[in-house]
């Protein structure tokens, strides 16, 4: 079972030397094979959980009886051929639909969804050809249950499965080893996010260096973690015990991609590309083909005119449709903040929202009622990256506001704001005017949508994201907007809230 959740790692074999024959797997064989086998045993685990569900659904329907009486008792091995053909059809559609080939480290709601409409599919299946055969024991409520019981079963068991990757990576366990290619600017911000994030479950080898460094704002990646130069790659992947390759070079040294690919192909080793559009400051673009020729193109934001519409309609309907709660949640923590410390119940302050448009921003106080004038004497220990002011321990918190922060509850009054029509549920955080004058050109895209409660960033990392990864996140939400993506940042801040990943 240790073995499904996450595989250990096999010993990749040194190169080869000249003149030696050497009777150990290739680096790619080794690679396969071990993702054959965590295949197979995923496969395995999946026909477990869908014969539980079934099982399961059999118990509703003929030991409990739940719904209709049942005229004529079955056995559960009368199902049999039902069960067997379920199985089948629920792994074959899991296949095609890519489950087997995601990330090991996508995410439970990735995986859900896929199980969602494959369990679906495979029902329906498996009632058309029981209706074909006109089996007797054919039962429309047995499959309904077993609809239910399987996307639970299978659920359950990537979820027990995930968690279990993700207790052992954050030890040290089974972790993927990394090595990036490029020493510089773009490799840096890709190293600093392997190391910072052991929950992805990579282990960052090192990088191996182009062979010139231009002159350039950001320093080098230490020294320490240089495993040596682009032509040494092959010796380096054997060494290292490499398990996947990172490509980050600077876009003035892109002419050794074709040598970085040949060698990754070589040892079978996968790699990802990470496209340099920093320095072109091409943050939105689509790719579309001339005739095997290459064309970048602008990308567009996705939330305008009738996607707009929708996106208000939905922020519109949630607000109301909860209003009661946090109605009275917010009459129960006002009275808290009268009690805690004396001052208003309400901090407003003037943010910067969708185009530009100056609003009065609205937010339950947690800090004392003259924190703003104590700003300019804190300036020295602000600890949030670019134009943002974050302090960890900020001395004007109130006892109750420590609280409010870290399970984001004073975000409540915002709600407001989201009526107004000056926020939306899910969209970038809105800056204050100081924050926006320092943007550079291409930061003030983000204020093309507008600001939200919760985001895709703080769903993702909150404050412990730097500011840079902010925008690209926010930009990436408005290109990339679409409803189910709004449900799911709203439902992946609620595991973020309840761990106060980062809320300070």
């Amino acid at each position: 079972m240790n073995d499904l959740l996450l595989l250990g790692r096999e010993t990749a074999p040194d190169l080869q030397l000249p003149g030696t024959r050497s009777t150990a797997l290739p680096i790619h064989a080794l690679h396969a094979r071990r993702e054959r086998l965590r295949t197979v045993l995923l496969l395995l685990l999946d026909a477990g959980m869908v014969f539980a569900g079934f099982t399961l659904a059999y118990m509703l329907r003929y030991v409990v009886q739940f719904g209709r009486a049942v005229k004529y008792w079955k056995q559960l091995t009368d199902f049999g051929s039902t069960i067997t053909l379920l199985v089948v059809a629920t792994l074959l559609v899991l296949a095609l639909k890519g489950l087997y080939r995601l990330p090991r480290n996508a995410g439970w709601l990735s995986q859900i969804s896929i199980i969602l409409s494959s369990v679906t599919t495979a029902i329906a299946l498996t009632i058309i050809v029981t209706f074909i055969t006109k089996a007797e024991y054919y039962s429309r409520l047995i499959f309904a249950f077993a609809w239910i019981a399987m996307i639970i079963t299978l659920g359950l068991g990537r979820f027990v499965v995930n968690s279990r990757r993700h207790r052992r990576w954050a030890v040290g366990h089974d972790l993927e080893r990394v090595l990036v290619v490029g020493g510089m600017g773009l490799a840096h911000q890709v190293m600093d996010n392997l190391q910072d994030r052991p929950s992805l479950g990579y282990e960052l080898v090192g990088f191996v260096a182009d062979q010139t460094h231009p002159v350039a704002a950001e320093p080098p990646v230490p020294e320490t973690l240089n495993r040596g130069h682009i032509p040494e790659l092959p010796m380096v992947i054997a060494r290292e015990h490499v398990d996947r390759v990172i490509v980050a070079l600077p876009f003035w040294e892109n002419h050794q991609l074709p040598v970085v690919v040949e060698a990754c192909h070589k040892l079978g080793v996968p790699f990802q590309v990470v496209p340099d559009f920093y320095e072109l400051s091409f943050d939105r673009v689509t790719i579309q083909e001339l005739r095997g020729m290459p064309l970048i193109d602008l990308r567009e934001n996705m939330i305008q005119g009738w996607n707009y519409a929708l996106k208000r309609v939905l922020d519109i309907g949630l607000v109301l449709l909860t209003g009661p709660f946090w109605l009275a949640l917010s009459l129960v923590i006002m009275i808290v903040i009268r009690l805690d410390s004396p001052g208003p119940v309400i901090f407003s302050q003037t943010r910067i929202g969708r185009k530009q448009r100056p609003f009065k921003f609205l937010k339950f106080r947690t800090m004392v009622a003259n924190a703003e004038e104590l700003k300019e004497s804190l300036l020295e220990q602000n600890e949030g990256s670019g134009p943002m002011f974050k302090i960890k321990r900020d001395p004007r918190m109130t006892r109750i506001g420590r609280f409010l922060r870290r399970t984001s509850l004073d975000e409540i009054p915002q709600l407001w704001n989201v009526l107004m029509g000056e926020m939306s549920l899910v969209g970038p955080r809105p800056s204050v005017p100081e924050e926006v004058a320092q943007y550079e050109s291409w930061q003030l895209r983000r204020l093309e949508v507008t600001p939200g409660v919760t985001g895709l960033w703080q769903a993702t990392g909150r404050s412990n994201t730097t500011f840079e990864e902010m925008v690209r996140l926010d930009i990436y939400y408005a290109e990339h907007w679409s409803v189910g993506m709004d449900i799911r940042i709203l439902l992946l801040t609620i595991p973020a809230i309840l761990a106060a990943r980062g809320a300070y």
